[in-house]
């Protein structure tokens, strides 16, 4: 028999990776369910995991707009009484590339071969997520498809959303700020040596803010690459050590610590958890497995590792909100909310509830940052150039009133 390679969560939400004789992926996927464990993934070993160059720089073909697309289209043809194989051939007419409609073709033949829809995804190795995968068995599990994709769609459809509220808060920003870097450079070091050489040639003396500003601008020209250099290296330097775990770790835990990032990277990483493990416990996945889930959606290590610690304890009998509470990191207010879904038997709608609100307090303290980041920088540049233009300007002007 073949030899197939597997990825599975245990009760407690780890990951399992091993390998199995079996005859097909189908019976590697009963064996694992069989002991327990939730399927993630089974292939043929000969098919390796390796990833080629090339690979990293193709397009995903089902990703972004177009995976919410999609989603919502077969949730809409299923809840319309279309069988599953007759709305993949609909689909299948749909993309413009040929890549996603190769993709599709892979899924319809798969489940007109009798595999179900979360093996046929599952098959195409690394298109559609984990958690995709997972609420897609989810659903077939419960008998309610069309209702766990309309789900998916939403859930895909905000995060999506989230991610480019976040992105488009730093864009702006971050451009302001390299023109004004570069502006400065500009003026210090062209500008104003220009100054520095004049008053030079007229050998006058010149007060100590002026002098200071004019050292200051020969500085800039004669060494301009290292103060460009600098920080593109110490970039460098935190990229390649944010691959260290350990400094991973640290760093993660001392960002929540600041005052003004701290409390809203934790609501930005509360709403994500709890947007992702709401939508799970709504469509079936049992809490430990949806906690190891949802815990490899957040960026910040150290959140995860308190939703790790908070998912031992929840197998050991305690309550969600009390364990993730030992860790001191999720806003409170979520915390209280995730105790009142526990106290009433919906835990998955209050998380929910609990993800809307702090998207909802994230995208507010964004917009705040936002609009007062853009004023500081633009009166921090106006100051710096009103000082060099005293500076500079003020010993010619007198120079000029004792000449006349």
């Amino acid at each position: 028999m073949p030899l197939y390679r597997y990825k599975a969560l245990n009760a407690r939400g780890e990951v399992l990776d091993g390998q199995m004789e079996a005859a097909n992926d189908g019976e590697v996927v009963a064996r694992l369910q069989e002991q327990g464990h939730l399927p993630v993934e089974a292939r043929l070993a000969s098919e390796g995991g390796g990833t080629s160059l090339r690979s990293l720089f193709q397009a995903k073909p089902f990703a972004g707009d177009r995976l919410v697309q999609f989603t919502q289209q077969l949730a809409t043809l299923l809840g319309a009484g279309q069988p599953l194989d007759r709305s993949l051939t609909i689909l299948l007419e749909l993309p413009e590339d040929d890549k996603a409609r190769r993709t599709i073709a892979d899924i319809r033949d798969a489940v007109r071969g009798g595999a179900p829809l979360s093996t046929a995804l599952e098959r195409q190795h690394g298109t559609f997520s984990r958690l995709y995968i997972n609420m897609v068995r989810a659903g077939e599990a419960g008998g309610s498809m069309h209702e766990t994709l309309q789900r998916l769609a939403d859930y895909l459809e905000r995060s999506r959303a989230m991610r480019g509220r976040v992105v488009n808060a730093m864009v702006y920003p971050a451009i302001l700020m390299v023109v004004v870097g570069f502006a400065l450079l500009f003026l210090m070091g062209y500008v104003v040596p220009q100054f520095a050489l004049m008053y030079e040639s007229l050998d006058v003396t010149l007060p100590w803010f002026t002098r200071g500003v004019l050292a200051l601008g020969l500085f800039v020209r004669d060494w301009w690459f290292v103060l460009i250099g600098t920080p593109a290296a110490l970039l460098w330097w935190l990229d390649r050590k944010r691959r260290d775990p350990v400094f991973r770790d640290r760093f993660d835990a001392w960002l929540l610590q600041k005052k003004l990032v701290g409390p809203l990277l934790a609501k930005m990483e509360t709403a994500r958890l709890a947007r992702t493990l709401g939508t799970l416990l709504k469509n079936g996945v049992p809490l430990l497995a949806a906690l190891g889930i949802s815990r490899n959606v957040l960026g910040n290590r150290a959140l995860s590792a308190d939703v790790e610690q908070a998912a031992e304890d929840v197998k050991n009998g305690h309550g969600l909100s009390a364990s993730l509470a030992k860790g001191k990191r999720f806003p409170r207010l979520a915390l209280q909310m995730i105790q009142v879904g526990e106290e009433s038997g919906a835990l998955d709608g209050m998380l929910l509830k609990t993800a809307d609100t702090f998207e909802l307090e994230t995208a507010q303290a964004m917009d705040r940052m936002l609009a007062a980041l853009v004023p500081v920088i633009t009166l921090v540049l106006a100051a710096v150039v009103g000082i060099v233009i005293i500076a500079v300007l003020v010993p010619l002007y007198d120079l000029t009133n004792s000449i006349g």
